[in-house]
Formats: C-alpha cells, sequence, structure tokens
C-alpha cells in the first residue's frame, strides 16, 4: 500500500476507534462494546501497517504474531479473576518491554543517522519502557505472592535509587549530546531495568492498584516516545492515550487512598504499610462471632442490605455465589446493593469485573460516595473479605497509618456482619477497629463456603 492518504484514513478510523472504546469503557455498561471497538481499531492498526510498501520478514512476522496469539488467547480464557491483576501487570510490563526493545533496534540499524529529536525518543524510549517492564514484573510476582506483599525495604534505598536513576539519566544525555555507542544505550536500559525493580519493592499489596495504574501510564509514554522513532503517528496518539488515561487513573486512585502524587512517585507510600496505629486501648470491648442461622435471620428481616466485597471474596471465587444469595434477598422484598471502593482488592476496578463476571446488576453496584450517605439507612452491611477500606481509623484515630484514608461508613448501619478466616489485619498491617464495634458480628470461615451455609439458611427462614 502506497496511497499515504489511504494509510492515513485507515489509522484515523483506528485512533477514532482506540477514543471510542475508552469512552465506553468508562461505563459497566458498555465495557464490552469498548473492548469490541477497541479490538477492531487494533486489527485495522496491524493490517494497514503489514500492507506498507517495505514490509518484510514476513515468516518472521507471521510466526512471532501467531505466537503472541497464541499466549494471549490461552492466558486470557483461563486466567482465574482473582489472579486478573498479575495478567494486567504483565500486559503493563509486556508493552514496555517492547517499546525498549524498538528503541535499541532502531539505534542498532541507524548507525549514528539518527535526529536530534529522533535520539531524545530512543532514549526516552529505552528508559520508561525498561522501567515500566521490570516494575511490572516485580508488581505480577508480589500480586502472585512469588515476593512477599509486604514492603521491601532497606537503609539507604532512597540514595541507591536516585543514584541508579541519575546514572540513566546521565547515559541518556551522552547519547543526545552524540555519543553514538551501543553499549551506552544498553548499559542505560540495564540501568532502568534495576531502578523499575527498586521502584517497586518498597510497594506493598495494598498500594497495587496505585503502582499498576502508574506503570500503565508509564507503558502508554514509552509506547507514545516510540512512535516517534517510529514516525508512526497512530502509535503516538494511542501513547498517549494510554499513557494519559493511566495518569488520571493514578490520580484517582491516589485520592482514594488519601495519597499525594508526590508520595506515590518516590515510594513512600510503600512505607506507610509497614507502620502501625495508635496502641489499642482495653475498653472493654470484644469482637463477637455468629453464625450462618443468625446472619439469615437478620439479612431475612431487613429492608435494606448493602454488600461490601473485597479481596476475600475474589480469593474464595463466591461472586456467583453473592449474587445467588442477593436474588434470594430480592424476592423477599429487600433492597440489594453493593458498595464499591475504589481500591478495593488489587486493581483499579478489581470488584467490578469480579461482580460484572456474575451477572450483578450495573444499577446496583454503587461507588464510594454515592453509597456512604446510605449507610445510616442501612439494616444490614455485609463485609465480604474488606478490611482496610472500612476501618473507621482511617476517620478517627489520627496515630493510624491509613488515617484519612477515604473509606466506606459501614459502621453506621444498623447492623454489620464481617465475613473473614481469621482476624488477621490486613495489608496495611493494622488491627480493624470495626471488630469491635458493637454492631458488628464476625462470621468466620471461608467466604464462599460461608455464603453457600447462609443461602441454605435464608431459604430456610
Amino acid at each position: 500500500m502506497s496511497d499515504p492518504n489511504v494509510v492515513g484514513l485507515l489509522y484515523l478510523v483506528s485512533i477514532v476507534c482506540f477514543i471510542l472504546a475508552l469512552k465506553f469503557l468508562s461505563s459497566p455498561k458498555h465495557a464490552r462494546r469498548g473492548n469490541w471497538v477497541g479490538g477492531v481499531g487494533m486489527v485495522i492498526a496491524i493490517a494497514t501497517t503489514l500492507a506498507l510498501d517495505g514490509i518484510s520478514n514476513w515468516l518472521l512476522i507471521v510466526v512471532g504474531g501467531l505466537i503472541g496469539s497464541v499466549i494471549g488467547i490461552v492466558g486470557a480464557r483461563t486466567v482465574k479473576m482473582t489472579a486478573m491483576p498479575q495478567m494486567v501487570a504483565l500486559f503493563n510490563g509486556v508493552g514496555g518491554g517492547a517499546a525498549a526493545l524498538v528503541a535499541l533496534a532502531e539505534f542498532h540499524v541507524s548507525s549514528g543517522d539518527l535526529a536530534g529529536e529522533e535520539i531524545v525518543s530512543v532514549v526516552l524510549s529505552a528508559l520508561i519502557g525498561s522501567i515500566s517492564f521490570a516494575g511490572s514484573m516485580i508488581a505480577f510476582a508480589k500480586l502472585q505472592e512469588w515476593l512477599s506483599g509486604r514492603p521491601i525495604v532497606f537503609t539507604g534505598q532512597n540514595i541507591l535509587n536516585v543514584a541508579i536513576l541519575g546514572g540513566a539519566a546521565a547515559l541518556g544525555i551522552a547519547l543526545i549530546a552524540g555519543v553514538d555507542q551501543q553499549w551506552v544505550l544498553i548499559t542505560l536500559i540495564v540501568l532502568a531495568l534495576i531502578f523499575g525493580v527498586m521502584f517497586v519493592l518498597p510497594i506493598g499489596g495494598a498500594d497495587m492498584p496505585v503502582v499498576i495504574a502508574l506503570l500503565n501510564a508509564f507503558t502508554g509514554l514509552a509506547a507514545s516516545a516510540t512512535g516517534f522513532v517510529l514516525n508512526s503517528l497512530l502509535l503516538i496518539v494511542a501513547g498517549m492515550l494510554v499513557g494519559a488515561s493511566g495518569t488520571l487513573l493514578t490520580l484517582l486512585m491516589a485520592k482514594a487512598m488519601n495519597r499525594s502524587i508526590a508520595n506515590v512517585l518516590f515510594g513512600a507510600f510503600g512505607q506507610v504499610q509497614a507502620g502501625s496505629g495508635g496502641p489499642r486501648v482495653d475498653d472493654g470491648r470484644t469482637v463477637r462471632a455468629t453464625s450462618p442461622e443468625d446472619v439469615a435471620v437478620q439479612l431475612s428481616f431487613a429492608r435494606k442490605v448493602v454488600v461490601v466485597p473485597g479481596y476475600g471474596l475474589a480469593v474464595a471465587q463466591a461472586q456467583h455465589d453473592v449474587r445467588q444469595l442477593a436474588e434470594l434477598l430480592e424476592e423477599k422484598g429487600i433492597d440489594v446493593v453493593y458498595a464499591i471502593h475504589p481500591v478495593a482488592g488489587r486493581m483499579p476496578g478489581h470488584m467490578n469485573v469480579l461482580l460484572a463476571e456474575a451477572n450483578v446488576p450495573y444499577d446496583q453496584l454503587k461507588e464510594m460516595d454515592e453509597v456512604n450517605p446510605e449507610f445510616p439507612q442501612t439494616d444490614v452491611a455485609l463485609v465480604i473479605g474488606a478490611n482496610d477500606v472500612v476501618n473507621p481509623a482511617a476517620r478517627s484515630d489520627p496515630a493510624s497509618p491509613i488515617y484519612g484514608m477515604p473509606i466506606l461508613d459501614v459502621d453506621k448501619a444498623a447492623s454489620v456482619i464481617v465475613m473473614k478466616r481469621s482476624m488477621a489485619p490486613g495489608f496495611a498491617g493494622i488491627d480493624n477497629e470495626l471488630f469491635l464495634e458493637p454492631q458488628t458480628t464476625m462470621l468466620f470461615g471461608n467466604a464462599k463456603d460461608s455464603i453457600v451455609k447462609l443461602i441454605a439458611a435464608v431459604k430456610a427462614t
């Protein structure tokens, strides 16, 4: 294909598809359509690129495409909902790694014949892409529990990070200044990879929604820089769309955790989890356990029930059972909604995706700001696997590491049922004051088993 007007038009169609996809993905009701529209745009972009004059090495392209397609299809079809954050981190990393490899390849074949703006793009693509790749791999390992989910810190870590990043930046400046040595770029990539590892190590599991969004933004920026390297307007725009959406999502996640962006960028937010609140005063309150039969009675005679899902629900794969329980209650004329905290789970929108898999009606999913005013009129708040996002210490205890973080106000409900395996703390590593509130009772056990027992008890009530 040699007509630049046709190529430009097809690329424009792809760009429009990507923009529409983001628009549709902003709403759970149209998210499936957004995926399809984005997929169509990508197919058009790939087909147009492969049809360009001068494309060769078809065997390598076909083999690479087939390998990638098989891995993507099998991975997407077999991944469990609990492992979805890991897959997102993996996809982020693959994009960043691809950008860094393209930058290295273009520098290799250029033989020092790159214009000023092109070498700047090569440096940025290699630097940001490598950081995104290495950081995403560490995030994947933490989420997969190959590494500890707790912050991994050591003395002088921040100083070492600054030194590594400064060294990579110095090498980048040398390349831009005219140093035409491939080993300089390779060393830059190695330093960026090390920095990516060091950047994510101090981040704990509770902060993964923020780091995943941030790495997503990094990958978008790396892809956009690669677009300048390849003189591809499509890649520039697509990368900027990903970078902008990832940046916006990072801002929203940081706000939901009451963290500043500076705090996020410099890694201090990983340290927060290692802290603890003030010493607990023995005020005579005790944790009260309950049984499925007692909970079933409360649920059956309630007028309004708010279900609060957390990562424990995903681990137990109990989303379908929760929906069945909610349908039973609705048959009794009970109003049931789901309260979604922005950072519940391990990635942005984790609970939305989990409940969508169980075909929970979209209008029953309520975000934190929408549902919080409803808790004072709620008869029963059913907390399933959530911990830090419902801890009242975030409002009342200035000594708590989560103080100031917006939470779901479940403690304002008339009755609170907390479903957990044990009294173990959440990722913030602190005790949850909600468990000691007089209106709270604990239903211990695996979430799926407990909900199955609840369903049987509700039917018998």
